[in-house]
């Protein structure tokens, strides 16, 4: 279905924690993950007890942990967006080249992404609105080098325009390769190419969804 689009109607669904903890919920017992700048740098906090995940950053961590607390800061450890973190037992720190040997190896199991667009087959823009300055990164040989690339972002950008699209018109990332979307007010899957909604944040409607997207997608939502 499409949304019948005029401008955005503002909706209060998750905030970014609750968007990353919501991610984290889905992440699968002895994954290996890599995390992006931007919202997901927050999964580290709300991974299940119960299970063991493997997190790396593009910057040299194999095995990060979360956030280490007041006055507990190392400034020379640190994620992919330069904020303090903690290791996990048995962690490693590698070079960059060993770093990115890992992605583009097919090491890892999802990467999880921010986002200023994603089409409605599952194109990515992330790396540069046009009149700012660029910043490529990493995020080219994490969409190529992992087989599940999962964006984390709100639904719409700061002047309430949809940021799933029919097609995206910031430069591309990469082409078909989302395979899932968790924003403030739903979560997508891209299946067989086609953008399908399958949950709607707590106290957001289908409606709500609808009429703040404007790509086309069909609803398959969970029981």
């Amino acid at each position: 279905m499409t949304a019948n689009y005029t401008t955005a109607v503002p909706v209060t669904g998750r905030t970014r924690d609750e968007i990353a903890c919501r991610l984290a919920e889905d992440l699968v017992d002895g994954y290996t993950v890599n995390l992006g700048v931007g919202i997901p740098l927050a999964v580290p906090n709300f991974l299940p007890a119960d299970r063991e995940i493997f997190l790396h950053a593009e910057n040299g961590i194999l095995g990060m942990g979360p956030y280490p607390g007041l006055d507990n800061e190392d400034p020379d450890l640190t994620d992919a967006g330069k904020q303090p973190v903690s290791l996990n037992a048995g962690a490693a720190i590698v070079d960059s080249a060993t770093s990115f040997a890992i992605v583009r190896g097919g090491h890892l199991d999802v990467t999880v992404l921010g986002a200023l667009q994603v089409s409605e087959v599952g194109d990515l823009a992330n790396w540069y609105v046009p009149g700012r300055n660029p910043a490529v990164g990493g995020a080219m040989d994490l969409v190529v080098g992992t087989p599940e690339v999962w964006v984390c972002m709100e639904h719409v950008d700061r002047k309430g325009e949809p940021k799933i699209v029919p097609r995206c018109t910031f430069p591309l990332t990469g082409l078909r390769v989302v395979t899932r979307i968790y924003t403030d007010l739903a979560v997508f899957y891209l299946i067989d190419g086609h953008l399908v909604l399958k949950e709607c944040a707590p106290g957001v409607t289908c409606e709500d969804v609808r009429r703040n997207t404007t790509a086309t997608y069909t609803e398959d939502l969970f029981s």
